[in-house]
């Protein structure tokens, strides 16, 4: 009789914590179900923001100058030119058929306009959020040359009692220079070197992530 009392008590005691245990898990199961079906739609589409969302990229003011900067020289525009050059040597006091000396320079030359970009300064760039301001220095000519291989002479005369002079085709040369970068001004290479060079920086400017850009 004393042992069927104590194994009946002790049956009852391990039910009883049986109990208790079942009772905690199932209430941890039913808040875990009322939390998922409050919660758990939105913490699925903030973890979908968050891995699917636009990339941003935080630019500020040094960087974007330092980065423009670093296309130094920004050739944006080639003018290309074809002219025949005169050049002529004489003496004023004996006719020319005598002491002249001329030459006909057919040249073919490049123009080549851009900005220079090292000259930004810091001053010049402004940023609000995504909104830029950048002032661009000025365009330039950055270089005239001739193109040796298609540049000849065309003709040269000497006079009856006169040789070649062997600078004038290196002063013609130098006059070609000059009047193709006339030419080139005169046809509005600046212009468009500064028009080609807006339109370059806002592109870049836009994939780092500006979306209003001005480049008064």
């Amino acid at each position: 009789m004393v042992t069927s009392s104590v194994r009946e008590r002790t049956h009852k005691s391990v039910s009883w914590v049986l109990g208790i245990f079942v009772g905690i898990g199932l209430t941890v199961v039913i808040a875990g179900a009322m939390v998922w079906f409050a919660t758990g739609v939105g913490v699925f589409h903030l973890l979908s923001a968050i891995r699917g969302g636009p990339t941003l990229i935080n630019v500020d003011q040094p960087t974007v100058v330092r980065q423009i900067q670093q296309l130094r020289r920004l050739e944006t525009v080639s003018y290309a030119v074809d002219k025949i050059i005169s050049g002529e040597h004489d003496n004023p006091y004996i006719p020319k058929f005598l002491v002249s000396d001329r030459l006909l320079l057919m040249v073919h030359g490049e123009v080549i306009g851009g900005v220079d970009l090292a000259k930004l300064q810091p001053r010049d760039v402004s940023t609000t959020g995504r909104s830029i301001t950048i002032h661009l220095p000025a365009a330039e000519v950055f270089t005239t040359r001739l193109d040796n291989a298609q540049t000849r002479v065309y003709s040269r005369d000497t006079g009856l009692f006169s040789s070649p002079d062997p600078n004038l085709e290196t002063e013609v040369r130098q006059e070609a220079e000059r009047q193709l970068e006339a030419a080139a001004r005169a046809d509005g290479i600046l212009k468009l070197a500064d028009q080609n060079a807006r339109t370059t920086i806002s592109s870049m400017l836009s994939a780092l992530g500006f979306t209003s850009i001005q480049t008064p």
